[in-house]
């Protein structure tokens, strides 16, 4: 019997910290460690790291994600560990996985089968305390604001207009709207609110585009809390929340360094979703492992029209990180599914259906290229792929001059990437990488919104209503028109509506909503029926986790 995720990464003796640490070349001195199997690294180390020559950096995304998982992150192990084995010195940099979806329906997020990043379990339990660090640092200024309101309100905040909402690393939709300060007048002044998942919170977004300490402080006292009755932005800084934010976000901000399965250096840091903030890891953690080198692999959330869109538009263009190679993870039975095939049919042989789904692939393969990034093609392999199928993906993607590369990494580890590594480093040493954003800072907002629906989503027009309209126009009048987009929109479609596959075109992308992030540093975009507080599914994940009785968690993934 094949042996499950979390009984791959039991098995494996995974090396002390130290020793991974000594592969990147550093004082042991400079860590803060975790235990045997982690440990922080600290600021000094990054700041030396920094002025290294950067190595390369290659961004590994995908084609619109399915139900069935397409494996981005088990090809970000797996392609890092291949890496290793042709002998480069690689280092793979993920985000951090949210609590909500590890008890929702996605289970845990450190890879699988034999591309993994372990310690799994803490992985994807509480890690070093990270997200409960952004948590409490998110929710600090929302105590600020609601007392600063009951004490006199000198700053004269609107009630009506207090825009920071709380934050929980968890799926919950009874929070997404509440009214707070019930229960008489010691309690403070009732009004509406809301609580969004972690993973959406201003805060994390800001902590993973932060380049130092000065600069996250910075960045969170410009953080808009709420208006005035004039309609005056009062910000975090105005509260002095800035400081005691940044000192609860002081040891979060110190990357950390764990392990593949394979004995590859891996940074986990972060992790804002891929729809609601820019699906990134953090700023800092890629910069050190740009300075400790030679390849870095990283990924961005969901398919490449939001992940690796917000990578490039956001991410890059806020720290002048230029990729120099795009790996787009695709499989069979995702292009199937694209093609039309329902998911109990997709281990069912059909070429036919690969070439129909490929539509979807294609738009993905171009919209990358519009980056000035040159890209290629990881087939993640699955059991029940056929010969005939893999064929037709790979005449397809040759008819538009693309590598496709079978990739066996779930049941080979490294060894099942080699080929894949021998061309990424190829593509990643030509020298063709010429980074461009989509659109330029000046652009008006709306042209910006409307520049990533045409020339990405395949979209006609956007629809911007009245109310929309005089957010926009305002945002601008108060000198946040230069700030880039963030779009929010379903993960499944380019359009807005998840049930069309393939690559949809000339439909209509309606915004219901625009939100400021100033301290991050772009503007939301919510489109569609998106939620940034999700709600866990009719059978959870949670309902199969538990202690077993060797002490062991058991059903994590």
């Amino acid at each position: 019997m094949a042996l499950t995720d979390i009984e791959i990464a039991r098995a494996n003796n995974g090396q002390p910290i130290r020793e991974i640490s000594d592969k990147l070349g550093l004082d042991w001195q400079q860590l803060v460690p975790f235990g045997h199997d982690k440990a922080k690294l600290s600021l000094e180390c990054v700041e030396q790291a920094k002025s290294s020559t950067p190595g390369r950096l290659i961004l590994v995304t995908a084609m619109t994600p399915t139900p069935a998982g397409e494996g981005k992150t088990t090809t970000s192990v797996g392609l890092s560990d291949g890496l290793t084995r042709i002998g480069k010195k690689a280092v793979v940099c993920l985000r951090e996985p949210s609590l909500g979806p590890c008890f929702g329906m996605k289970g845990g997020a450190a890879g699988g089968g034999y591309a993994q990043v372990v310690p799994m379990e803490d992985i994807n339990l509480h890690f070093t305390g990270d997200f409960h660090a952004i948590g409490t640092a998110h929710n600090l200024l929302s105590a600020l604001i609601d007392n600063h309101i009951y004490w006199q309100n000198d700053l004269d905040f609107d009630s009506r207009r207090v825009t920071w909402r709380r934050v929980v690393d968890m799926n919950d939709r009874a929070l997404r709207q509440i009214t707070a300060s019930l229960g008489g007048i010691a309690n403070g002044f009732p009004r509406e609110s809301g609580f969004d998942i972690t993973v959406a919170s201003e805060v994390m977004a800001i902590f993973c585009l932060a380049e130092n300490v000065d600069d996250l402080q910075q960045r969170l006292g410009n953080i808009i809390v709420g208006y005035t009755r004039a309609r005056e932005p009062i910000y975090a800084r105005d509260l002095n929340a800035e400081g005691p934010m940044t000192v609860l976000l002081r040891d979060a901000l110190r990357p950390n360094l764990v392990q593949t399965l394979e004995h590859t250096p891996a940074l986990i840091h972060g992790g804002p979703f891929a729809n609601i903030a820019h699906g990134c890891n953090t700023v800092i953690a890629t910069r050190a492992a740009l300075g400790l080198g030679d390849y870095v692999v990283t990924e961005a959330g969901f398919g490449a029209d939001l992940g690796a869109e917000k990578f490039f538009n956001i991410k890059c263009r806020k720290s002048g990180l230029r990729p120099d190679a795009a790996v787009v993870v695709a499989t069979i039975r995702a292009l199937k599914f694209h093609g039309g095939i329902a998911r109990n049919q997709l281990n069912e042989p059909d070429a036919d259906a690969v070439r129909r789904g490929f539509v979807n692939l294609a738009r993905h393969i171009d919209n990358i290229g519009q980056f000035g990034v040159p890209v290629i093609v990881a087939i993640n392999g699955f059991s029940a792929d056929t010969d005939e199928e893999r064929a037709a993906l790979q005449e397809l993607c040759a008819a538009e001059n693309i590598d496709a590369i079978d990739c066996h990494h779930w049941a080979d580890g490294g060894a099942g990437a080699e080929a894949l590594a021998h061309k990424v480093v190829a593509l990643a040493d030509s020298g063709k990488a010429d980074f461009v954003p989509l659109y330029e800072d000046a652009l008006p907002l709306a042209d910006k919104i409307r520049s990533v629906a045409q020339k990405l989503y395949g979209a006609d027009e956007i629809i911007l209503d009245k109310r929309v309209q005089q957010q926009l126009s305002q945002l601008e009048a108060d000198g946040f028109g230069n700030l880039p987009v963030c779009m929010a929109k379903t993960q499944y479609s380019f359009s807005t509506d998840p049930t069309l596959l393939g690559a949809p075109s000339g439909h209509q992308i309606p915004v219901r909503e625009v939100r400021l992030a100033a301290g991050a540093g772009f503007v939301v975009v919510i489109c569609g029926e998106i939620m940034t507080m999700p709600g866990l599914p009719r059978v959870p994940a949670a309902n199969s986790i538990r202690i077993d009785d060797a002490g062991q968690v058991e059903g994590l993934f």
